[in-house]
């Protein structure tokens, strides 16, 4: 539990935690490649560390280098079929990412294996990735289409898949079984969605085009790459909006990759009226990054939905805190991927609302939030969703009254330094 109080002052310069997806996939697919890699920034994020424990106990050659806030990794590795089988179960946290991604690998490599997490991860739907991997010819038992997952040797064909949601879980998942495959893979995606898996292939050498929203993926073998991983534009984006919404924000955030695939968060935030200026640009590791500075502005509901949502959803509980202060009504549709989160973050934040005594609606894809209105403070649940706990501290800074946040620690499931840092732009003087 902690409690927060609002402030005078909020601004300063902050380099904010790496970027988690790319973490991700830059020790995942070194794993599997061919040769010597140096990881530079990799998030020091509980997810991202359950990637390396899964890939350690899977016999990955890992040199962990200890950095103020993130880690340097040296990773070793021979290829697609370099893996060896785990003596124990694979551990994989509170960490969809890892499950998702991992399974693609799992499905082709040589061994039998087990994988499941905590009872939050053991409880959220597979049966998404579960589907294509056995159209691929994977052997896969599960639990009622959730995780544990039992992964027995296969041998898998590509296929042609036509995505029901835009994911980029599922989409890399995929990609990453066609690999070890025998064939080839053609996934096509009902909108965009993340593009950090094709990006990094594309620089490893791989066989993969991509045509609009068709992604192509040959099997072969990758090569081993260098890596800096960026700021996280999904950490950066409490900031953001905290600047935004604080009568006196002016913050600059340093290093943080603003992939087009990732900034809908800048897209809807400028929509709404807000000064927000992105700087410094340039490319690291085939990733665009930039400097991105904010000044607190008035804002305006606006109504979000279509192809947009999986560029933003993971930014959506913050984007509900904005829209309480903007002018008028804010609508957010085509969002029932939140509904199998961490939690169900729609629900979390609704009640979230109601504490708050802010009028809202909502419904099974979506909320609408009337906005004019003031944080009132009070006591409130995380529901051990770290996106929550931030948003709602976020909330704290102008809130009528003191906000006390249950389960306050889950955010250093993607943010270990985000209390240190809420106090390090907090000026109250």
């Amino acid at each position: 539990m902690i409690k927060l109080n609002s402030s005078l002052l909020f601004s300063g310069e902050l380099k904010v935690p790496s970027d988690k997806s790319i973490s991700h996939r830059s020790a995942l697919l070194n794993s599997i490649s061919i040769g010597k890699s140096k990881i530079l920034n990799y998030s020091n994020g509980e997810d991202c560390l359950s990637t390396l424990s899964v890939l350690k106990e899977l016999g990955v050659n890992i040199n962990l280098i200890p950095k103020e806030n993130s880690y340097d990794l040296e990773i070793e590795s021979k290829g697609l079929n370099s893996l060896t089988k785990p003596k124990n179960n694979l551990y994989a946290g509170n960490s969809g990412t890892t499950t998702r991604l991992l399974s693609g690998i799992l499905s082709f490599s040589n061994f039998n294996s087990i994988l499941l997490g905590d009872i939050s991860l053991n409880s959220r739907p597979m049966k998404r990735i579960i589907d294509p991997l056995i159209m691929m010819g994977a052997n896969i038992k599960s639990n009622d289409n959730c995780a544990p997952l039992e992964f027995s040797q296969s041998n898998l064909s590509g296929i042609h898949y036509n995505m029901d949601v835009a994911s980029a879980q599922v989409k890399s998942c995929i990609i990453l079984a066609t690999l070890g495959a025998n064939s080839k893979s053609v996934i096509t995606q009902p909108a965009l969605s993340r593009d950090h898996t094709e990006r990094m292939l594309i620089s490893m050498g791989s066989d993969i085009k991509i045509n609009k929203n068709e992604v192509t993926i040959c099997p072969g073998e990758i090569n081993s790459i260098d890596i800096e991983v960026p700021g996280d534009i999904s950490s950066a984006a409490f900031w953001i909006v905290a600047a935004l919404i604080h009568p006196k924000g002016n913050i600059v955030l340093k290093n943080v990759g603003i992939n087009p695939l990732r900034t809908g968060i800048l897209d809807v935030l400028i929509k709404m009226g807000g000064r927000i200026e992105i700087f410094n640009e340039r490319e690291v590791a085939n990733e665009p990054v930039a400097d991105i500075r904010v000044i607190h502005s008035e804002l305006n509901g606006i109504e979000i939905n279509g192809d947009i949502i999986p560029k933003l959803i993971d930014e959506i509980p913050i984007i509900i805190i904005a829209s309480v202060v903007a002018k008028g009504t804010t609508i957010i549709k085509d969002a029932s991927e939140l509904r199998v989160k961490e939690t169900d973050r729609l629900f979390a934040m609704s009640e979230f609302l109601k504490g708050s005594n802010i009028k809202h609606h909502l419904f099974d894809d979506g909320i609408e939030i009337s906005g004019n209105s003031n944080f009132s403070g009070g006591n409130f649940d995380s529901f051990n969703d770290h996106r929550i706990a931030m948003s709602i501290a976020v909330s704290s800074l102008i809130s009528d009254q003191e906000t006390i946040i249950n389960n306050h620690e889950a955010a250093s499931v993607s943010y270990k330094q985000f209390w240190n840092h809420l106090e390090l732009l907090k000026l109250d003087n």
